[in-house]
């Protein structure tokens, strides 16, 4: 197994910049405490916020191989287009196709959901939103030759922001992040993977291309609509009413 053939970028240059230039969009309102309250209900302090943003995008460029599972014809390296996203198809030096976990998209969505539902004591409302997130991501997910398990770019930050909000809207923050990362991993990635053999893609990344970008954009946009959403309807309950 060729430990270099697996690092690739998940999506094409210019989608990666846009979420470099979200990120660097975020960074700007979090040291001007616009987000403040968002990272506060998240439970993490605003720097360690920021850190974790730039570490999942930098991640996402790196793949952990874990096998090696079959021999099969694999797609020309390049781009393919699913819902207007480009994915990248990186090339192989050998024809087996390797199985690998992405450091932005898995490693690191997976150790902080464990730690915001360990912190928030969610355990039981996590469980239930990672299940609702996961359905809705089954269903939605296909399979693209040359890529592997793809999934409509919207749908878990969307899917994961109104499940939190139903289960519990006072800790929808936290909620909507690991329900949405836990949700895809599950739903996509990991319920698909009987239909991974005869896609012709050189590297399976559980949470790299095809998901990464649901997922990355499941940490901030979810996270943000969640925070602001569950703050407006705490001062509503708090603010003095007319009888």
């Amino acid at each position: 197994m060729n430990y270099g053939d697996a690092q690739y970028l998940p999506v094409a240059p210019p989608f990666f910049i846009f979420l470099a230039g979200l990120v660097a969009v975020l960074a700007l309102l979090i040291q001007l405490r616009v987000l403040q309250y968002v990272y506060l209900q998240l439970g993490v302090s605003p720097g360690m916020a920021l850190l974790l943003l730039i570490a999942s995008l930098v991640g996402g460029y790196v793949n952990i191989p874990i096998a090696t599972l079959w021999s099969e014809p694999v797609v020309e390296p390049g781009e393919v287009l699913f819902f207007g996203v480009p994915y990248m198809v990186p090339r192989l030096s050998e024809p087996e196709v390797i199985l690998a976990v992405n450091m932005g998209g898995a490693v690191i969505p997976t150790a902080l959901s464990i730690y915001l539902l360990s912190r928030n004591a969610l355990w039981l409302r996590g469980l239930i939103a990672t299940a609702c997130v996961a359905v809705v991501c089954y269903a939605s997910a296909q399979p693209v030759r040359g890529v592997g398990i793809a999934l409509p770019i919207f749908v878990a930050p969307l899917a994961a922001t109104l499940i939190a909000l139903l289960i519990s809207w006072r800790q929808a923050a936290p909620l909507a992040y690991a329900g949405g990362s836990l949700g895809v991993l599950l739903g996509a990635d990991l319920m698909n993977f009987d239909k991974l053999r005869g896609l012709g893609t050189p590297v399976l990344s559980i949470g790299g291309a095809g998901t990464f970008d649901g997922i990355f954009l499941t940490g901030v946009l979810s996270v943000l609509l969640a925070s602001l959403i569950g703050g407006l309807m705490q001062r509503y309950q708090q603010s003095p009413r007319l009888l």
